[in-house]
């Protein structure tokens, strides 16, 4: 037994994360002398999970970080880039493309779509989540329901993605936050009564720690609130309201009746909700009068983004396969609509949508020859690209 199932960085770069069959492929190339050719590989997604009509991309920093060093040249647009999968010519949308020997990075297509993949997919339904949550606070509560090597990629996808705020200790560290939560119920289980839980929470923490209270351990959640009143005074936050879903409770009306009855005693404070929290069932939430959400599985569980890796070229000549397009492309987006058209790198002239604006390219140069060329922003500025972006597409899922 090695102790606990993870691979370290040395482990993944010498290849010991890529499906088998790319070993093989270096094999045969070393025997036969071929596999050097100078290739460009792209990186799209077909499709979409569920009803999504765009997508986050998020993982760059990883992939720059994977092939740095490597005789590769990298083209790809900015993490945080709110994209679709195809452009209005109805060709696939390239996020990303690598320029050289073929070999240079064969055995790393598994690790470079992983690096893409499951946090593009995590980034997206934090913004679908942001989305509908407008000015409201989200927090990021998911990660124990996954490998807790995976925490830090996990919370900084959901940090970029469009949360407001993270529970895991190494997560924070990695966005540059400081981490946020409330309260488990074993705090009131232990000292076998809430108010007396509440009590210990406000007298032992710092100031700067929010008093939030998780108000259904034992009893009616109008009762436990009250009781963090009781508790906690002048300092109570909010309370928080975590009714699951096999106990059939109606949180919007249950956030009601908290709602009115902390206010007739002269209270007011925010409403936190969490348990099974996600963009179709936040809006009503926030009708009810709720203020926040901790958002978890649904979050972290989220579904990945099915980016595939293609040749389409090969020593400057045409390549790709069934169902691909060949070609070194441009990928243009429309700054207003963020509507995509892609056109041959060659191409110089910019594409007009046909909302009357001139179309932008997105794919820029960020490696020559395995050095990267960018400075690369922190979290909280990719953040703030994606949310500038969710402005300009709809939360259609509600129609």
């Amino acid at each position: 037994m090695r102790g606990f199932h993870l691979v370290n960085e040395d482990e993944i770069k010498e290849g010991k994360t890529t499906d088998i069959y790319f070993e093989h492929t270096m094999e045969i190339f070393e025997q036969k002398g071929v596999g050097d050719e100078e290739v460009v590989a792209e990186f799209t997604a077909s499709s979409f999970p569920e009803d999504w009509d765009w997508a986050v991309f998020c993982g760059l920093d990883e992939v720059l970080y994977m092939l740095e060093g490597k005789n590769v040249d990298v083209y790809s647009i900015p993490e945080g880039t709110i994209f679709r999968t195809k452009g209005r010519n109805g060709v696939l949308t390239p996020v990303l493309w690598i320029e050289g020997p073929y070999t240079e990075f064969c055995i790393y297509e598994t690790p470079l779509l992983g690096f893409m993949c499951h946090p593009s997919g995590v980034a997206t339904k934090s913004a679908r989540v942001a989305k509908v949550s407008g000015d409201s606070i989200v927090l990021s509560f998911g990660i124990r329901r996954m490998h807790p090597a995976l925490a830090p990629v996990i919370d900084r996808a959901a940090y970029i993605g469009g949360c407001d705020g993270i529970s895991c200790i190494a997560g924070a560290e990695e966005v540059g936050v400081e981490p946020q939560g409330t309260m488990p119920h074993a705090l009131t289980i232990i000292f076998d009564d809430p108010e007396e839980a509440f009590k210990a929470f406000d007298e032992v923490l710092p100031e700067d720690v929010k008093r939030i209270a998780l108000v259904d351990t034992y009893h009616d959640e109008k009762m436990e609130s009250v009781m963090a009143v009781e508790g906690m005074g002048e300092d109570l936050f909010g309370v928080r309201l975590d009714t699951p879903s096999s106990r059939r409770g109606d949180l919007s009306s249950i956030a009601e009746e908290v709602r009115w009855e902390l206010k007739e005693r002269g209270v007011e404070t925010e409403i936190i909700c969490s348990g099974g929290m996600d963009e179709y069932s936040i809006p009503e939430l926030k009708e009810s009068g709720v203020d926040s959400f901790g958002v978890g599985t649904t979050i972290s569980n989220a579904r990945t983004i099915n980016f595939a890796m293609d040749i389409v070229e090969k020593e400057g000549k045409l390549a790709a396969k069934r169902g691909k397009f060949s070609g070194k492309k441009q990928a243009y987006r429309c700054p207003d609509c963020l509507t995509f058209e892609m056109r041959s790198w060659s191409e110089e002239e910019k594409p007009e949508c046909e909302c009357g604006t001139t179309m932008e390219p997105m794919l820029e140069k960020v490696m020559e020859d395995g050095e990267i060329l960018i400075e690369y922003p922190e979290a909280k500025d990719i953040r703030e690209r994606v949310l500038s972006e969710l402005d300009k597409v709809e939360a259609d899922w509600l129609d």
